[in-house]
């Protein structure tokens, strides 16, 4: 469309007299702002750049060293001890082109050396403060301290840390300062791993399996350890390249449910009901995120209000697309993107984002994408369903996409997509939470998860779906980011949509409509017959796998953090263990659990996992079920489990966990072709309980004291085991916890509502450890789960 502007903005017609020129002022007008709004931008992320190049210093701060440097000249004292005189002996001609040395006075030259002296002093001293927060930030003593209690070494490190931090630090200003991951020695990760394995192997297993690791570390780990420390030297992050790899990239199957995550919308709150007005508010809020992005203005996360964590992953955040390929995918990531993508009801239409140099109007996107919804146009031929190849297998996408797809209109088609800032899908079926409907969380999560498996474009970074009745969500990709980066990005966008933008009384978008925008343009496409029945039969495949996930979501309310930390305990390792309570009721057996952690206290730092099925937890887990255990017995061997918990999940974060140096050994073997039974039988290991707790309140924009209703529904995943269950959990305030779980139709012993209910059950009964016997509104509860009707 841009384009199609400067066309009509330039047009002559040859005459027999001459050639006669017309130009549109208000087009060249548009392409000037245009131009004038590039070069600000680039000028301010020249800014920017700067000033987080040299941070914790400051570009004034060179100044104030060459004043000093100069000062000390002109009172005649050499704080250089002589380097100064050895550079002005020594100044090449090249840094006076325009005059040969004869030229040259002495002062001039002394000015000049001063002033190289000054920037290299500058650039140490610089470079002496990073090392210096680095080696600060590379304790981490700080996170195995009691909750609520600091001791004296760690209030000293941690005010080290802010002398040191600077002051008013953009995104990326402590990039250079973070700690490498560091790689755990064999032994240790051995150990952890044969503790962690121990409660769910019988003596028999047990024993093999610690021949195995022991056969492994005294042959085989020393070799791989060497490179893998080579690695980690080289590389800023010996995992995150691996990970991301080999774990996302080279998997063949769907990432439809199997690998896609998905976040909701406020829980209680629908700013407006109108489609097309939440749609523009959002889009709009989003654009500014992105700005805001792009120029490293976003303030750093910090834990503690101190700590920083690594922001690489936010880079790829807009302008992102998995690109399938035979053998792995790679993510394309593209900068400066102008445009969006939008579905609806089987058409893909292109809208600029842009004009006369700045962001369209939250009312101006509204403008256009009612327009969308007001297009009465038929799908074309094989359009209907073509972003199923996204959802189905990555083999078939990656050929038709070479085929169909790499000349002509498709190819002008699909660059327009893969390219897009985002992709929008207007869907034409209400979703969200009700309380009047039952079961209104699992369609809202399964329509967020895979939709109809060919209205949402799995491949995109994400995909921000809006609903008729004015809810939105995101079906996110996960091999460029983690789940707190997409949900850093949405807090900002829900909490601009409704405090910021806001609407008007008739829930339109603020601000007056233009319409002289020029029209949604639709994508074209020349689908021929074979390629419609490669779509189709990725659809199929997308639609049973969608078909056989079992979701269930559900607000737990009786308590929430507020309660749990009056208990003195860890939020986390409540849940925790209240999920291997649930677990051992729902199948009647301990499994390997995964949760996940983040280490991004680390440069470039992803994940690790806590394996949360402990000796401990195992204990504590047959005292509940033991008739026979006091409840006494039972708080003793929760808080031991639970102190186990919290013990595994700092080591996680601070870079001795178990999982990913084991993979990462895995890989280098299979680089050097070195057999490992010990490595392959871990890695095959099923993760029948897979569990991740989505962070809330990252930036605190909203006071959920003060509006209790703006809080988020949270997100979740499908299930990673044909036979486990997949469970997020969201902890939003103090009084309230989410609860994501999905499961397979196809096995026979999992149910999803079954689970909650176990989890509901669960959560009461641990409670109930640290409350009287006698407790009447937990007694009452429990009878009320016990003989709740199966869900269907």
């Amino acid at each position: 469309m841009a384009e199609a502007h400067q066309a009509v903005g330039f047009q002559f017609t040859v005459r027999p007299d001459g050639v006669d020129f017309k130009l549109s002022q208000e087009v060249i007008k548009n392409i000037y702002l245009s131009g004038v709004t590039a070069w600000k931008k680039r000028a301010i992320q020249f800014k920017n750049g700067v000033l987080a190049g040299v941070y914790p210093a400051s570009p004034s701060s060179w100044l104030i060293v060459v004043i000093a440097m100069m000062s000390s000249l002109y009172i005649r004292i050499d704080p250089s001890l002589g380097m100064i005189d050895a550079i002005k002996d020594n100044l090449p001609q090249s840094v006076v082109p325009f005059l040969s040395r004869e030229h040259v006075s002495v002062q001039t030259r002394v000015v000049l050396s001063a002033i190289l002296f000054a920037t290299g002093l500058w650039l140490f001293l610089i470079y002496l403060l990073r090392y210096t927060l680095k080696v600060l930030l590379s304790y981490h003593g700080w996170i195995f301290e009691s909750h609520g209690k600091m001791s004296t070494s760690t209030k000293v490190w941690l005010s080290l840390v802010k002398m040191f931090s600077g002051r008013r630090p953009l995104l990326y200003s402590f990039q250079a300062s973070l700690p490498r991951l560091p790689v755990p020695s064999v032994d240790d990760t051995i150990h952890r791993y044969l503790e962690s394995v121990r409660p769910l192997l019988d003596n028999d297993q047990y024993n093999q399996m610690e021949i195995l690791a022991n056969d492994f570390r005294d042959f085989k780990a020393a070799q791989l350890q060497r490179y893998l420390i080579l690695k980690s030297w080289w590389a800023t992050n010996y995992v995150s390249d691996w990970w991301e790899e080999y774990i996302y990239l080279r998997g063949r199957s769907p990432i439809m449910v199997n690998s896609n995550f998905y976040i909701m919308d406020l829980l209680y709150m629908t700013p407006t009901h109108r489609q097309a007005a939440r749609a523009g508010n959002v889009v709009h809020a989003m654009l500014q995120y992105r700005r805001k992005l792009e120029r490293g203005e976003h303030a750093p996360l910090r834990a503690l209000g101190t700590v920083p964590m690594c922001s690489t992953q936010m880079e790829r955040m807009f302008n992102t697309t998995r690109i399938p390929g035979i053998e792995t995918d790679i993510v394309q990531h593209l900068t400066d993107r102008k445009h969006l993508v939008v579905y609806h009801k089987g058409r893909f239409f292109q809208v600029w984002l842009y004009t006369g140099g700045r962001h369209l109007l939250p009312s101006e996107l509204e403008t256009q994408f009612q327009r969308i919804l007001n297009d009465t146009s038929e799908p074309q031929p094989g359009e209907l369903k073509l972003a199923a190849l996204t959802a189905g297998n990555r083999v078939p996408w990656a050929r038709a996409r070479i085929k169909y797809f790499s000349q002509g209109v498709n190819k002008v088609s699909l660059d327009a997509i893969e390219s897009a800032a985002f992709f929008l899908t207007l869907d034409d079926e209400p979703q969200g939470y009700d309380p009047a409907k039952t079961n209104s969380l699992d369609s809202y999560a399964k329509s967020l998860l895979h939709g109809k498996c060919y209205n949402r474009w799995f491949d995109k970074s994400f995909t921000l779906i809006s609903y008729p009745n004015g809810k939105i969500g995101i079906n996110a990709e996960h091999s460029w980011a983690d789940a707190p980066i997409v949900g850093h990005m949405w807090e900002y966008v829900l909490a601009t949509d409704c405090f910021h933008l806001g609407y008007t009384e008739e829930g339109h978008c603020k601000g007056d409509v233009n319409k002289g925008l020029p029209l949604p343009t639709r994508l074209q496409w020349q689908i021929p017959k074979e390629c419609q029945e490669v779509i189709e039969t990725s659809y199929l495949s997308a639609k049973q796998i969608a078909d056989d996930v079992d979701f269930h979501g559900y607000l737990f309310t009786d308590f929430g953090k507020g309660l749990i930390k009056k208990c003195r305990t860890s939020p986390d390792a409540f849940i925790q263990l209240a999920l291997q309570l649930a677990q051992f009721r729902d199948q009647g057996v301990f499994c390997l659990t995964y949760e996940s952690s983040m280490t991004r206290m680390f440069r470039d730092g992803r994940t690790e996992t806590v394996r949360s099925c402990t000796s401990e937890a195992v204990a504590f887990v047959r005292a509940m079920e033991d008739a026979d255990a006091t409840n006494a017995q039972r708080l003793a061997l929760f808080r031991k489990a639970a102190d186990k918990h919290q013990n595994m999940y700092r080591l996680a974060m601070t870079g001795s966990g178990i999982d990913r140096h084991l993979f990462c050994l895995y890989i280098v073997s299979k680089y050097l072709g070195v057999d490992s039974p010990f490595l392959k039988k871990v890695l095959s290991e099923p993760w029948k309980l897979s569990t991740s707790q989505t962070p809330q309140q990252q930036l605190n924009l909203v006071d959920i004291n003060k509006f209790p209703k703006y809080v988020g529904a949270g997100g979740g995943f499908g299930p990673v085991a044909d036979d486990g269950y997949g469970v997020s959990y969201i902890i939003v305030g103090e009084n309230l916890i989410t609860f994501h779980i999905s499961c397979k139709f196809s096995c026979p012993n999992t149910d999803s509502y079954r689970f909650g209910q176990n989890i509901q059950k669960a959560m009461l009964d641990i409670q109930g450890l640290f409350k009287p016997e006698n407790d009447e509104k937990v007694v009452e509860r429990r009878k009320h789960i016990e003989n709740g009707k199966k869900h269907i």
